[in-house]
């Protein structure tokens, strides 16, 4: 029997990246899934985002692991549409114990040359994304009456300052204050709210020219290894990247019994970045 057996998690992003690897962790511990992504480009984003095919595979993974997952097309700007698709959820599976705010975007910029939408949209997915995730889901987990636990993905720039990065910073920062807020006003229902903050992790969000530029400033076209030689030097630890399971092992720490104490708290998987 799996950690989570029978409990039902909503995962913001769960197309791709951090999110399928979270919906995969924890449905193979006995969780069934509510998985939302936007499947759609976004503005200001430069990168290819998250595809309905995406989307498929994760459910297709989830399903091949004998749990039962619910998928819905919502961009976390969308407050009726995180609600619907909650609601959907929570009626075909019975009940909700665990919310991931996972969805996010980068979009690297030098502070003063940015434009409005570029600072505004990643503030409104960044931030307040978050914000629409848990008015959406966590009522269904109070209404449960059996506790349960909120996981927030923050960032290494919450704590430590990158150039180009102020609005993904800033929004990441933000995360902070709001899961402590969240984090006592929840407590007397025994949900746990916590962020975790990964260091670069090896996914499409990262794996991009933009990406690799923000790191490697000095080359025109800088290639995945330029970046890798960069990034190793950011890490105590010598890896250039994490993989998203660390991330999920660090998760399914948070959500599961052994974390069952553990809330307002920003929990870094860093490879010693802060050091």
């Amino acid at each position: 029997m799996g950690q989570l057996e029978n409990q039902v998690a909503f995962i913001t992003g769960a197309a791709r990246g951090q999110g399928r690897s979270h919906a995969l962790l924890l449905a193979r511990e006995g969780a069934d899934i509510i998985a939302v992504d936007v499947c759609r480009p976004v503005e200001t984003v430069p990168y290819a985002t998250a595809t309905p095919d995406d989307l498929a595979e994760t459910a297709r993974q989830v399903k091949a692991l004998g749990r039962r997952i619910v998928t819905a097309e919502v961009d976390v700007r969308d407050l009726a549409a995180l609600t619907s698709a909650v609601d959907d959820g929570v009626a075909q599976l019975g009940r909700l114990d665990i919310v991931l705010a996972n969805a996010g975007i980068s979009v690297p910029a030098p502070t003063l040359e940015m434009s409005e939408q570029t600072w505004s949209t990643m503030i409104d997915v960044n931030l307040t994304g978050v914000w629409k995730t848990c008015v959406a889901a966590v009522p269904h987990i109070i209404a449960g009456g059996r506790g349960g636990s909120v996981v927030i993905t923050s960032s290494l720039a919450a704590l430590k300052a990158n150039a180009n990065t102020a609005h993904y910073s800033a929004a990441k920062a933000g995360l902070i204050g709001f899961m402590r807020v969240l984090a006592q006003e929840l407590a007397p229902q025994s949900i746990r709210v916590n962020t975790i903050h990964p260091t670069t992790v090896a996914t499409d969000m990262i794996l991009n020219e933009p990406t690799y530029q923000l790191f490697r400033p000095d080359l025109g076209h800088p290639t995945r290894a330029d970046f890798e030689e960069a990034a190793l030097t950011l890490n105590a630890l010598p890896v250039p990247a994490l993989e998203s399971i660390d991330i999920s092992n660090a998760v399914l720490y948070l959500v599961g019994d052994a974390g069952r104490y553990i809330t307002g708290t920003t929990h870094t998987v860093d490879a010693g970045g802060q050091l």
